[in-house]
C-alpha cells in the first residue's frame, strides 16, 4: 500500500477572481480539473491511498472527487480552517497517513514526472530513517523564480552550489512532523532547511515537463498545451 498526499488547501489569491467561487485545485487545464490530473497521476503510480487536505471551499473538491473509487484510489479529507500553511497542514493530515513515508504533491502542479518512481525511495526512508528522512523532487527554475531554492550534489539536496527549484513533490517521513502541535500555522520552508543542513534529505532533478499554476495566465497557457 502506497499513502499520498495532495496539498489542496492553498487560497490561489493571484488567481482571483476564478478562486472567489471555485477553490483553485479544481480549475480545469485540459478538460480536467487540476487536482484530477493529480490523483490520476498517482493511481498510475501505484498510490491507492490518497488523503486531500483542503481549506477555501474545500467541501467542493470533496463533491468533486468524493470517495475516490472513480479514479481507483481511496480518497479522505483533512479539512483546515483557517488553512495551516505546508508542513502545519501535513502534521494535521498525519493520523490519517498512518505512520508510514509518504509522497507529498501539490494540487496546483502539472507535470510528467513519474510518481511510481518514488516508491524506492520510500523504501529507502522507511528503512533508515537516520540516513534520510526525505526525498525531494527538483526543477529546472521557471522565469518567474529564477533564483531558485537549492541546490544538489550527489544525490543530496543541498543549501549551495547550483540552485535549483523545489517542485512541489516530496516524499516524507511522518515522525518529522510529530513534534508540530496540530492547528499550527507553519510553512514547510525555512523549517525543512534543517534536515537538509543535517545532509538527511536526498534528490533528483526533473527535467521533463512541470508547471505550477499561479496566476491566470499561466493557467490559460497550459490549458492551450493540454487541449486538443
Amino acid at each position: 500500500m502506497r499513502r499520498a498526499l495532495i496539498l489542496a488547501a492553498g487560497r490561489g489569491e493571484r488567481l482571483r477572481p476564478l478562486t472567489d467561487a471555485l477553490p483553485k485545485p479544481l480549475l480545469a487545464v485540459g478538460g480536467r480539473a487540476l487536482i484530477e490530473w493529480q490523483v490520476l497521476r498517482l493511481a498510475a503510480g501505484g498510490f491507492d491511498e490518497i488523503v486531500v487536505n483542503h481549506a477555501h471551499l474545500g467541501e467542493m473538491i470533496e463533491r468533486a472527487l468524493g470517495d475516490g473509487a472513480r479514479f481507483g484510489v481511496r480518497i479522505r479529507y483533512s479539512p483546515e480552517s483557517p488553512a495551516l500553511e505546508t508542513a502545519g497542514g501535513i502534521a494535521r493530515a498525519l493520523p490519517m497517513l498512518e505512520g508510514a513515508p509518504f509522497a507529498a504533491v501539490s494540487a496546483d502542479i502539472h507535470t510528467s514526472f513519474d510518481y511510481g518512481s518514488l516508491a524506492p525511495r520510500i523504501e529507502a526512508i522507511a528503512r533508515d530513517r537516520a540516513d534520510c528522512v526525505a526525498h525531494f523532487v527538483l526543477v529546472d527554475n521557471p522565469p518567474w523564480h529564477a533564483q531558485g531554492d537549492m541546490g544538489l550534489a550527489a544525490g543530496r539536496v543541498t543549501r549551495d552550489g547550483t540552485r535549483l527549484t523545489y517542485g512541489n513533490i516530496a516524499v516524507f517521513h511522518p515522525r518529522i512532523f510529530r513534534d508540530i502541535a496540530p492547528g499550527t500555522r507553519l510553512k514547510l520552508f525555512p523549517w525543512m532547511y534543517r534536515f537538509v543542513e543535517e545532509g538527511r534529505v536526498t534528490g533528483e532533478r526533473h527535467s521533463g515537463p512541470w508547471d505550477n499554476v499561479g496566476t491566470a495566465e499561466q493557467l490559460a497557457a497550459l490549458d492551450r498545451r493540454l487541449s486538443p
